[in-house]
């Protein structure tokens, strides 16, 4: 039985979304988003340890927004779209950031924000068909967390010592499976955007 407070959620149901406002998971959210210009200015001034506090922050904050939103039913509508936002901000930063210092390829970056524009297409679709936004999916996600290790990773491996040794290639591993599921949940969105446009013409048939 759940506790009070809580909401029973059903295996293979999407828990009730809200349009609350000013929930935990929301004001983490908004403290993750606060986060990205300082980890910006930390990166790009050479600040690594105040850079990757940020992010190790932002990768807690990301888990637990989500943890806590399911677990208690504050699921809402502006949470669904603070915490997307919020992690395309921070991979976007980042990868400007260890671009700009070498640690990357700039054909890494452009990979992944090939990926942004097509996401941004599929959305522009659908909103012309009556629907604001996709729900996040666990590809998505799991992405986003692989994503997020490998770029701290990738800074603590600059540098001579054994554990930058270990770091690199680590941080790499965590890259080429962060961007194969970037790409792989970009295919699903754009599977999800076909459905609701077909959806939405087979509505469109059917009224007269």
């Amino acid at each position: 039985m759940a506790r009070k407070g809580e909401q029973t959620i059903t295996p293979g149901v999407a828990p009730a979304v809200s349009d609350r406002v000013l929930t935990l998971p929301n004001v983490l959210s908004v403290l993750r988003l606060v986060g990205v210009p300082i980890f910006l200015w930390a990166i790009l001034a050479g600040h690594d340890a105040i850079a990757l506090a940020t992010l190790m922050l932002s990768g807690v904050s990301d888990y637990l927004d989500g943890k806590i939103a399911r677990r208690f039913g504050l699921v809402s509508r502006v949470g669904q779209l603070l915490d997307p936002l919020a992690d395309r901000l921070y991979i976007a930063t980042t990868l400007f950031g260890l671009a700009w210092r070498d640690i990357i390829p700039w054909w890494l970056v452009a990979l992944l924000v090939s990926r942004e524009v097509l996401l941004a297409g599929v959305l522009a679709v659908v909103k012309r068909h009556g629907q604001t936004g996709l729900p996040v999916h666990f590809v998505g996600k799991a992405a986003t967390f692989n994503l997020l290790y490998a770029f701290p990773l990738l800074l603590l491996g600059q540098g001579e010592s054994t554990f930058a040794q270990v770091a690199l290639p680590v941080g790499w591993a965590f890259a080429w499976w962060g961007t194969g599921l970037y790409w792989l949940g970009g295919v699903m969105y754009v599977i999800q955007g076909w459905q609701v446009v077909s959806r939405a013409r087979a509505a469109e048939r059917v009224t007269p």
